[in-house]
Formats: structure tokens, sequence, C-alpha cells
């Protein structure tokens, strides 16, 4: 990686830290944050490390270590499709069934206001990804 673009990646990480709310595994993101800004800004990096209380100093603490299970989303965007057109989106956990997959989609207001009290002729369910309404 080339120093700008792991100064960008730093800033990237900044603004997913600002969006988050406030929990432990923010102030975990902010520990990590100062961690790895500390090779590319060692001063400011041990200045921030002491005002988050730590005593020892930050090229001395361990190296965050990297976790892919935390990068698995549990939510996933389904698309809501009447008729094969888009019409909704819904967030849904990861792996819904079938089944709830299309209770969760033909509960949606959009859904039907399309339908208009009639059933569905045909309900397409691709598993983590859309449901298909045909009417």
């Amino acid at each position: 990686l080339q120093f700008n673009k792991a100064v960008a990646q730093l800033y990237e990480l900044v603004t997913a830290i600002e969006k988050a709310k406030p929990s432990a595994t923010r102030s975990k993101a902010i520990r990590t944050l100062v961690q790895l800004a500390a090779p590319a800004a060692p001063h400011l990096a041990e200045e921030a490390w002491a005002a988050l209380g730590e005593t020892e100093m930050v090229v001395d603490s361990p190296w965050p270590r990297f976790d892919p299970a935390l990068l698995v989303d549990d939510q996933v965007t389904l698309a809501i499709q009447v008729n094969g057109k888009l019409r909704d989106t819904l967030d849904a956990p990861r792996g819904l069934d079938k089944a709830s997959a299309e209770a969760l989609a033909l509960a949606s207001d959009k859904v039907q206001r399309l339908l208009d009290g009639n059933a569905p002729r045909k309900v397409i369910v691709v598993p983590d990804r859309l449901v298909n309404i045909v009417a």
C-alpha cells in the first residue's frame, strides 16, 4: 500500500467511526484507528493514545488482528419486485428462509398497494437477494 492510499483508508475508517453510534465496538475502533495511524503520524498517535487513557506507548501495543468473520454483514437488502419491476427494498437478516422472505415482502405497504387486495399468482424467492411477486 502506498502512503497516500494508506492515509485515504484511515480517512474512510474515520468516516465510518463518526457514523457509528456510541458503543464498545466504536471505542475499540477508535483505539484501532490510533494504532493504525501510528506508523504514519507517530507523535499524533501517541498523544491520542494517552488521551484514550492508555499508559503504555502505542508502538508497544500489539498490532490489531484481522478477523474476516467481522466483514460478513448479518443483514442483507432484499429487492422486492412486482411483475419483474423493482418496487421496494427491505433489510432482512442474512439466511432468512424462503417462507419468511415471502411473508416480509408481502407485508410491505408498497406491495400491498400494488396487489390491491388480490393474492399473488406466484412468488419467486432468491435467498438473500430478491423476492419477485407475480400478480
